[in-house]
C-alpha cells in the first residue's frame, strides 16, 4: 500500500515536472519573440507612454480641448535617457524580453495549471474551474493594460513637469525608467488577482462577505498603501492606482457573497439529505 501511495507520489512530482517544463518552453518561446523584435518593442511601446501621441495623452487632452480649448498635458519633444554602465542595455533587453515572454505565455502558463489540478477535480468543479482559469488571465491582463495605459503615462507626465528650478536638468537613467515599467505593469497584473483569492479563500470558508463589508474602510487604507508602494511618489499616479483597486474590492466582495450562498445552499441540501436518512 505504502509502495503504491509512493509511486502515486512520484508519479505526480513526474507530471508536475512535464507541466513546468512546458511553461518554461512557453516563457522562452515568448521571450525570443520579443527579443527578435526588441527595437521596436523599445522604440513602440516600451517608451511609448513618454511620447505625446500616446493614446492616453491623446485622449485626455481631446476632452481637455472641448472643455478648455487647450491641452492640459504637453510632454517635451523629446524624452532622452542615458546610460551609466556597459552592459547597461543588454541588461534592460533581458528583462523586458523576459517579462514581456511571460506576459505573452501566461494564459499558456494558466492552462497548464488547470491541466495539472483537473484530474483531482470533480465534474462540477472542472465546470467551475474553466471559468475561474480564464478569469485568471483576463484579470491579470486587464491589471497589465491598466498599469500600461492609465497609472505608468501619468506618472512620467508627473516626473516631466515637475520642476522645482529652472537650474535643474531633467537627466532620467534607463535602469530606473525599466524599473518604474516594470514595478507599476506587473504590480497591477499581479493586484488584479485578488478577486481569484477571494473566491478560493470563501470557498475554503476563510473569509466570508460579511468579514469584506465590515472592514471595508480598512481595506481602503491598505489600498491606498498598496497604491502608494506600485506607483511612484506622486498623489495623481496614485489615486490613478487606486480607483480601479477599489472598484476590484468591491467586484471580489461580489464574487464572495456569490460563493457564500452557494455554500449556503449546498450545506443545506447536505443537512436535508442527511436528515432524511436519518429518518429512514
Amino acid at each position: 500500500m505504502s509502495e503504491e501511495k509512493e509511486m502515486s507520489f512520484l508519479g505526480h512530482i513526474g507530471e508536475l515536472r512535464g507541466h513546468l517544463v512546458r511553461a518554461a518552453i512557453a516563457i522562452f518561446v515568448g521571450s525570443l519573440v520579443i527579443g527578435f523584435n526588441i527595437n521596436f518593442i523599445m522604440d513602440h511601446i516600451f517608451f511609448g507612454p513618454t511620447r505625446q501621441d500616446f493614446i492616453t495623452f491623446r485622449t485626455i487632452n481631446f476632452f481637455s480641448r472641448e472643455l478648455t480649448g487647450e491641452n492640459s498635458i504637453n510632454l517635451p519633444g523629446t524624452f532622452a535617457v542615458q546610460q551609466k554602465k556597459l552592459l547597461e542595455q543588454f541588461n534592460v533587453m533581458m528583462s523586458v524580453s523576459i517579462f514581456g515572454g511571460m506576459v505573452l505565455a501566461f494564459p499558456y502558463l494558466i492552462w497548464e495549471l488547470w491541466r495539472f489540478i483537473r484530474p483531482a477535480l470533480h465534474p462540477r468543479e472542472r465546470k467551475n474551474s474553466v471559468f475561474v482559469i480564464n478569469f485568471v488571465w483576463i484579470l491579470f491582463m486587464m491589471g497589465v493594460m491598466c498599469g500600461y495605459f492609465l497609472i505608468l503615462p501619468l506618472a512620467i507626465n508627473f516626473g516631466l513637469v515637475f520642476n522645482i528650478s529652472s537650474s535643474i536638468t531633467q537627466l532620467f537613467d534607463l535602469t530606473d525608467y525599466s524599473a518604474l515599467f516594470l514595478q507599476v505593469v506587473l504590480g497591477m497584473g499581479l493586484i488584479f488577482l485578488f478577486p481569484i483569492i477571494v473566491y478560493f479563500l470563501t470557498g475554503i470558508g476563510i473569509i466570508t462577505p460579511m468579514f469584506l463589508k465590515t472592514y471595508r474602510k480598512h481595506a481602503t487604507i491598505v489600498i491606498l498603501v498598496v497604491a502608494a508602494l506600485i506607483t511612484p511618489a506622486d498623489v495623481f499616479s496614485m489615486f490613478a492606482a487606486a480607483i480601479p483597486l477599489l472598484l476590484l474590492y468591491e467586484f471580489s466582495l461580489f464574487m464572495s457573497g456569490r460563493v457564500y450562498k452557494r455554500l449556503l445552499k449546498e450545506e443545506a441540501l447536505l443537512n436535508a439529505s442527511l436528515q432524511k436518512s436519518a429518518n429512514q
